[in-house]
This record gives C-alpha cells, structure tokens and sequence, in this order.
C-alpha cells in the first residue's frame, strides 16, 4: 500500500462487487469511463440500473425523461405506475424465499429487542393502511411522523405509501416551534407520535411537546399516539387515538395502489439561509431509483447483510436505509437511544451481538465516541463502514477506519442531501481511498466542482454543482416553486447550485469542506440561519437577531447568536442563558448556541441586509476585508 493510499481493494475483492458486475454488463472496466457515461447518458444509464435494480413497475414507463419544461422540472419515467411499497414490501412478504426473512431488528435503549419479518410487517402495515383510510385520508394528503426510531415508523412509511399519502418526517429532537412551522406549512391531517421518548435512561414528554407545537395554526385533525413507555399522557378527545384503536378490526390484506412514477412520496424538509425551511418534495420513482442504486452500488448490497446506519426518521438518512434495503430484500437494524449509554461501548456491542456488516455514522458521533479509547470488540461481521453529515477530519477518519473496521473495511463516505434524498459523490468500493475522501461523482449523477463564473477547477477550492438532472431531484420547495428555482437553478443557467465547498485533488480524489453559504452543519443536521433567528426574534425581548456557524471540536460547528436586546431591556449574563434556553425549546438541544451575544446593532448593507460574514469574521479574529457596503461599520466595535 502506497503512502497516501489508506485502504485499496483486491482484485477478489473487485471481482465480487456489484458495481463490477453491472460495469462489465455495460461493456466496461474502467471506472471512470463507467461513471463518464452514467453521466452523459442519463437515460440510457437510469433505464439500465432501474432493471439491474429489478424494480417493478404496474405499468411499465414509455419513456425515461422529460426536459420539455426546463431541467429544472425534468420529469422521469413517464407513463410508468408503480408504488414503493409493493416493492419494498409486498413483494419480499408474498416470496416464499423471504417472507420469514427479518425485514427489521430493533433495539431499544433498554436492551428490549424486537424483530419483524416481512410477512409480520407486511400485516401490520395493511391494518394501519385500512385503519387511516377510515380515518378519511385519501391520495395526496399529508401525514407526518414525530417519532422515535422504533419499528412503528417503517409501518407507517409503507402503509401511508400504499394509500398514495404524503408521509413528512420530522425530527422528534425538534422543539416545539420547529415542530410546528413543519407541521403548518405541510398542511399535514394526521400526525403519528408516542407518548414518551428515552434517552440516557430518562423518559421525555414528547407527545406534550406535540400538543405545544399545535397551539399554533395547523390543519391537524388526528394525533395517533404510540405506547412507548408509561403511555400517561395529555389527551384531548376527538383528535388523539391510540394507536392500537386506530389498527384493531382491520384486515391484514391490502392492495398498495399503482401510482404514476411522479406521484409524491415524501416531503423532506432542510433549511436554507432565508425564509422557513424548504420542503423538497419527492416521488416513489425517484426515491426507488436513487435510494436503492446507493445502497446496491455503493454499499455493495447483498442478501445476508445487516444494514445499520445510525439515524433518525426525521432525517433523510432513516428512510433511505429503509427504502434503499428493502427494495432489494435487506435486513435492517434500527436502535433507539443515545450512541454512548450505559457505556461508551454500546454501539460496538450491538454490532457484534446482531452480526451487523454494514454500519454508518456521523463524524460527530465518532469525535464523541473516540474520547472513550478503541473499542474491545473485533466486530468481524462488519464489510463496510459508511459516513455522512458533514466534512470529516483526518484524525477522526482515520480512527473510525483502524478502530472500528480494524484496518480491513472501506469508509464509503457519502454527500448529497435532503434535496435529492440520496448522495452527489460516494466512493465506488472498488477504488483506492484516501483519508476524508468521498471518492467522486456517484454513478448518474453529472456532478462537478467550478469557479465562480461556473468553469470546472482541479486542484483547488470550487463549488459543488450538478449539471444534469436526475430522478431523485426535489420536484420544487413545497408551495413555493419560486424558492425552488432561486435557491438551486438561478446562480447558473441549468446547473443545480448545491451550496458545497469541494476540490478534486492532482490522484481525482474529492473532498468537501463545508457549507458555502451561509448554512450551519451543527452536528451532521443542516439549519438556516434564518429559522435560528426567527426563533429568537420571538423571544419578547429581542427586536433583531442574527446566527453564525463556528469550528466546534465535537460539533464540526456550533451556532454562536448575536441579539439586539428591545428598549429597556436590562443585558446580564442571565439574559443571554435564557435566550440559549429559549432557543433549545424552540428548535431542540441539538441547537444548543455555543454562545448568545446582546449588541447594540448589527452591521448591515444600505438595503438593510445583515451581512453575517463580517459576524463571523469578527467574532474568529479573522481579517475584516472589505466594508465598503456596510452602512454602520461601527456596529462590530461593539462585538
């Protein structure tokens, strides 16, 4: 192994690979010239990975993509009906070869295990979808999910997709506020919760902060409510139903409904540098085709595996690692609970007691992790190691590779985003890898890294882009098609501005290095500045706010808030830790700020614009560069 080279395949190794297979069925063995023609062939490609993937279609689709309306509106596989639950679902649960196979195991913080075959799973999920039909909900409404990572959440998904329903999940991490802006602008009829959740072996209210969220406007008219743990909750009558109440009577048979390829799936939200987060909207087709050529390319699927990516629903990591196996007939492992209780060696316990072979995780998890020493465990099990969230460092990687995978197993370190619920660069594991690498383009996917006129760079900092479409691409920002095209079309005609800072280096190696917008990564979970300070602002005491995002050790980045207090408003140190309280109640403590500010002012441009990035600089010590547009300079000698 040459020096900078941490970790190349065999030729055994290559030879074994599903994406080696499917290139030679391509006539190829080349792997750039594999992932030059998945690109410049979209159709071609996409039509031939759709069959290798053996995704069944209703009605088959007459043609692959439409641009007739702009890229930014591509349409893929039309005339096609087909519906992610019969695919991850039905057909496995009618399979004699994998009916009793574990379609999921779970594992409570507890030690409770659970597991579901898909011939149980599959029956559950017919009642619940016979159960919210009588509820009244019909194609195209929306149900949303708070819940913790339990099985219950895979039941919903499948049932709600076998009615044409809308599923919106959201973080059960999330405060009360952030909750309910998700829950009102999705327009959402029927929200499914528990009523506790647990972490670090305490019992939190979750369904009472559900009630917060909907004191304010919502269209909510069910809150169907899991038994979790002591199942002592608030209840008002008319609108919230246990969830056994909602499934008994029903029959365990249920046809899912054929859909057209474009019909909507999920409506995932993320956060952008204005206005309230974005709701990206996806179909079933797109979802199928990306989720599942990730986990079989990428993560070289194959049928004994036990697939474990540590997640919530509420982020597009959950569903994709449900849709993404179970198309392909996967085993799933779900655990509820914090990665490091009762023992910093939990996680590497249950992979060794599940057999688990391939597990992913955030770099902030394993920074927090790696404090507590090398795992005792050998976990043999493990194949590959899988990575997303956030730029890594090289200590961390490096660490993860030698400690968890002794050595021996690739980091398939992915990026792409809620946007396009799947991935623009992942490595391929039949190439050499360098530390924090994310290899290169993923197969379909025309990404490139330019300047700022929108030429390709080598060698040096750019920006991520993609300038093809592809099936998996939000189909607009919910209810605003506006918002859509400004924040991914607008900086480049027909290019997708993904707002990354990424290189490819002098071996065709890439990497990225962080937002380059004005997004914070706190933690692996995108947020806006602009939901952050909307937050704040509704504290009574605050008339302005901004947030920026600063190196954070754990974190990668932390929110550090700037607040001009109201007239009158006595600045003490009290006051700036309530306005940290607030904000946890608001968005969540994984939102905790690493520090709150009160200013005088804030420094803003002539059209009233607060412009962040002298903030930033400011508050770092960093060399201030240009003020000629700032209006009130002055305001950062008061930083």
């Amino acid at each position: 192994m040459s020096g900078k080279w941490i970790w190349e395949p065999t030729r055994d190794w290559t030879a074994r690979t599903n994406v080696w297979c499917f290139m030679q069925k391509l006539g190829f063995t080349d792997r750039d010239a594999f992932l030059k023609y998945s690109s410049e062939n979209p159709e071609n490609f996409w039509d031939q990975m759709l069959r290798e993937l053996g995704i069944e279609w209703f009605e088959p689709y007459t043609r692959v993509l439409d641009t007739s309306n702009g890229v930014e509106w591509s349409q893929w596989f039309l005339g096609g009906k087909l519906n992610i639950a019969w695919n991850c679902l039905d057909r496995h649960a009618g399979s004699p070869a994998t009916r009793e196979k574990a379609a999921v195991i779970w594992e409570g913080e507890d030690g409770l295990n659970l597991t579901h075959t898909f011939a149980q799973l599959s029956s559950e999920v017919n009642r619940l979808a016979n159960g919210l039909q009588t509820l009244g909900l019909t194609q195209g409404d929306r149900v949303a999910l708070v819940m913790p990572m339990v099985p219950e959440v895979v039941i919903i998904l499948y049932a709600c997709f076998k009615l044409g329903v809308i599923v919106v999940p959201i973080f059960a991490g999330f405060g009360a506020g952030a909750i309910a802006t998700r829950l009102e602008n999705s327009g959402t009829r029927v929200v499914f919760t528990a009523d506790h959740a647990q972490r670090r072996g305490k019992v939190l209210p979750l369904k009472e902060k559900l009630d917060q969220a909907l004191e304010r406007p919502n269209a909510i008219e069910h809150v169907v409510v899991c038994r979790y743990k002591d199942g002592t909750v608030p209840w008002r009558g008319g609108r919230d139903i246990w969830w056994d109440d909602v499934l008994r009577g029903h029959l365990s048979e249920r046809d899912a409904m054929p859909l057209d390829s474009e019909d909507r799936a999920f409506i995932l939200y993320t956060s952008g540098t204005t206005g309230k987060p974005k709701g990206t909207v996806h179909t079933h087709a797109g979802c199928l085709a990306q989720m599942s050529k990730e986990i079989f390319l990428g993560f070289d699927h194959q049928p004994d595996d036990r697939f474990w990516w540590l997640s919530d629903i509420g982020w597009m990591m959950g569903p994709w690692t449900i849709i993404g196996n179970h198309n392909l007939g996967g085993t799933i492992f779900m655990y509820d609970g914090a990665p490091d209780y009762p023992g910093p060696d939990r996680l590497w316990q249950m992979i060794e007691r599940h057999g688990i072979t391939t597990f992913g995780i955030s770099p902030t998890a394993i920074r927090l992790l790696m404090r507590a020493g090398a795992p005792n465990q050998e976990m043999r099990s493990l194949r590959l190691l899988g990575s997303t969230g956030e730029p890594w460092d090289d200590t961390s990687y490096v660490w993860f590779f030698e400690n968890v995978g002794r050595g021996r197993c690739p980091i398939i370190n992915i990026s792409g985003g809620t946007e396009i619920v799947g991935s623009f660069l992942f490595p391929l594991p039949i190439q050499p890898l360098k530390p924090c690498t994310l290899g290169g383009p993923a197969p379909g996917m025309a990404t490139e890294v330019v300047d700022e006129s929108g030429r390709p760079v080598r060698g040096k900092k750019g920006y991520l882009v993609c300038t093809q479409a592809a099936p998996s691409m939000t189909r607009g920002v919910w209810g605003d098609p506006a918002r859509y095209i400004e924040t991914y079309w607008s900086r480049w005609p027909g290019v997708w501005y993904h707002g990354d800072w990424a290189s490819v280096d002098e071996d065709g190696c890439w990497f990225l290095h962080g937002r380059a917008d004005e997004s914070m990564n706190v933690a692996g979970r995108k947020v806006g500045p602009a939901e952050v300070e909307d937050a704040l602002i509704e504290h009574p005491s605050v008339s302005e706010a901004a947030v920026i995002g600063v190196p954070d050790e754990l974190k990668g980045e932390a929110i550090v808030a700037f607040v001009v207090p109201k007239t009158g408003v006595t600045v003490t140190a009290e006051f700036e830790e309530q306005l940290s309280l607030h904000l946890i109640n608001s968005l969540g403590p994984t939102f905790k700020p690493q520090a709150v500010r009160a200013v005088r002012e804030l420094p803003k441009t002539q059209s009233g614009k607060i412009v962040r990035r002298l903030l930033r600089q400011k508050y770092l010590g960093e060399p201030l560069g240009d003020l000629s547009t700032v209006e009130n300079p002055a305001a950062l000698d008061s930083l």
